[in-house]
């Protein structure tokens, strides 16, 4: 091991009296292939979210527990996998990378952050920077969309060591939004804790009105629909155009 440098893709392993390193994949194929199964496959065990609105708009969100003894398995799997890669990260990297739930994503999120060369990861971060610079949305996307598409760009950023303030992320997803939400847009791009504010924070108090926030928009588009059929025609029935266009009085 005298002279080699090891990468934060490889780990150490005790073989006997000596020591040698192995990539991550290759130590989970070996010791425990359920695990690396997980991680490149994707297989598993995946909770089923509910939401429930009782009365007076109150939201509930449950996410169901495994119940079979496969699922519980492939549940003890995922947190075993996820533990071991978090581990393979200097605790510099522990804040960037924990946000990643699911074992696949992660090893992605390290391959991306720690593997290939600089060439490749300077030309991936300006592709990203410049995609979260020409961030929009069009006016029917959803807001889930619209939060999911700039939390992958963010987070993507975070990983090759590219941080945005919360203040101007805060302000993007807020910009980015349909006109329908330019009343509650206003007001919370006035808020003066928007610059430690979670993007979190404001799409789960958006999701919650935004019920409310469609019903108002409908019924305003056909508020107009209505005023503009109603609208008296510009013609006076009194008034016959010749041939020349001009009208005389009948």
């Amino acid at each position: 091991m005298k002279g080699v440098r090891l990468g934060l893709l490889d780990l150490v392993v005790d073989c006997g009296n000596k020591k040698k390193f192995v990539r991550i994949e290759q130590y989970f194929q070996i010791q425990d292939y359920a695990l690396w199964d997980i991680i490149e496959n994707e297989n598993s065990f995946v909770p089923v979210t509910q939401t429930t609105t009782a009365e007076g708009g109150v939201i509930t969100t449950t996410i169901s527990s495994p119940v079979t003894a496969k699922e519980k398995i492939k549940k003890k799997n995922d947190v075993k996998a996820r533990s071991m890669l978090l581990m393979t990260l200097p605790n510099e990297h522990l804040m960037t990378f924990n946000q990643y739930k699911c074992p696949k994503s992660l090893f992605a999120a390290i391959e991306t952050r720690f593997g290939g060369n600089e060439a490749i990861k300077k030309t991936q971060k300006t592709h990203l920077k410049k995609m979260y610079e020409n961030f929009s949305a069009p006016s029917i996307e959803s807001i889930d969309s619209i939060f999911n598409r700039i939390q992958k760009i963010v987070s993507q950023l975070a990983v090759l060591g590219e941080f945005i303030s919360q203040e101007d992320i805060n302000l993007k997803f807020l910009r980015s939004l349909p006109s329908e939400w330019n009343t509650h847009v206003v007001v919370w791009r006035n808020k003066p804790d928007l610059d430690i504010m979670s993007i979190d924070d404001i799409y789960n108090n958006f999701k919650i009105i935004e019920k409310e926030v469609k019903v108002t928009a409908s019924s305003n588009s056909s508020s107009q629909n209505m005023a503009f059929m109603s609208s008296p025609s510009t013609n006076s029935t009194n008034e016959v155009y010749t041939a020349y266009g001009v009208s005389t009085a009948s």
